[in-house]
């Protein structure tokens, strides 16, 4: 940790900073994806607007990530009735993300320009949802998953953009002070969070005066607000900082943390879908079975196939069933 200096690494993307306005009780994050943002959206081919929303919405992913101390995944999810149905952006502890989308059936791209606002692709009706939830890491020990459900509306309108969405969300769900700003094209996504806390680091808010405060947070609102989106998506984390907060260590500290690295990662596995056809039941994949000779199955997220023939699906069922058998049965003895 240091105050104000360049931090000593790394990476000039796939990079997210964190720092702290000592006095303030002020955090704040910047994040900027390369390699990252471009395999999510190599994996299939979006028009403009939609892939802008998408690159937005894992910038802020990666954000609302960081803030946590929390040993599990953070899934982001955007639901409505419009020509996108859903976005969905998971990010874990250590920063792998994954992302995708659910269109509408039959895509009408003509009704779709670069400038599409949010809520005219997601939440025509004004019936759209923002669902954030925590999928902890080791359920069996006691963490459980929460999840917070917000319309995709603020002060009675539908919101027309990812930071406007996540906003709505932290004032209702979690009623926490936070400004965001994102921004993303072909080759970056990037975003800014600054987020006002009850106290942090040993100093609370009540050694200063609630007006210094306001001030604080407004003054830093101000700088944060200047960024443009051409220097989010071309500078550094770090350089962005320093040019951003340069002159606020005359207010108060400035501390920053070391850079955390982002990175792609997704989670699927030939395990997980074949507990997936364990779920579906031997009767429904036999259906399958005879109908296409084989099981197959795309992952959203990385596009990778998993393949299971007959032979693949009988030596699941079997296996499965035989450590049923070798359970303990549950009852009283």
């Amino acid at each position: 940790m240091s105050i104000l200096e360049p931090p000593s690494t790394s990476s000039e993307v796939d990079v997210l900073q964190t720092f702290l306005f000592d006095k303030s009780q002020v955090r704040g994050e910047i994040v900027r994806l390369g390699s990252s943002w471009q395999t999510i959206q190599s994996r299939r081919e979006y028009p403009a607007a939609i892939k802008r929303h998408l690159g937005e919405m894992v910038a802020a992913g990666a954000l609302l990530s960081a803030t946590l101390k929390f040993n599990g995944t953070l899934i982001i999810q955007a639901q409505g009735t419009g020509i996108v149905r859903l976005l969905v952006v998971e990010c874990n502890a250590e920063l792998g993300l994954r992302a995708t989308i659910k269109l509408a059936p039959h895509l009408d791209g003509s009704l779709i320009d670069e400038n599409t606002s949010l809520a005219e692709l997601i939440n025509p009706d004004g019936k759209g949802k923002l669902a954030i939830t925590l999928d902890p890491k080791n359920r069996g020990e006691g963490q459980q998953a929460y999840q917070g459900i917000v319309p995709l509306v603020h002060n009675g309108k539908p919101v027309e953009t990812i930071a406007q969405a996540m906003m709505a969300y932290m004032h209702h769900s979690e009623q926490l002070e936070t400004h965001i700003w994102l921004s993303c094209n072909d080759e970056f996504a990037s975003g800014i969070l600054i987020q006002r806390l009850p106290e942090m680091g040993g100093k609370k808010r009540e050694e200063v005066s609630s007006e210094e405060l306001l001030d604080d947070w407004q003054r830093l609102y101000l700088l944060s607000n200047t960024v443009s989106n051409e220097e989010m998506l071309s500078t550094s984390p770090s350089v962005l900082m320093q040019r951003l907060f340069s002159e606020e260590s005359e207010h108060q500290k400035v501390l920053t943390f070391e850079p955390r690295l982002v990175h792609f990662e997704c989670q699927c596995s030939r395990k997980r879908v074949g507990n997936m056809l364990l779920m579906l039941g031997h009767a429904e994949v036999l259906s399958i079975l005879e109908e296409q000779n084989r099981v197959e199955t795309t992952c959203d997220f990385c596009g990778n196939v998993y393949e299971f023939d007959a032979v693949d699906c009988e030596q699941l069922f079997t296996a499965h069933n035989l450590l049923d058998g070798m359970r303990p049965a549950q009852g009283k003895h």
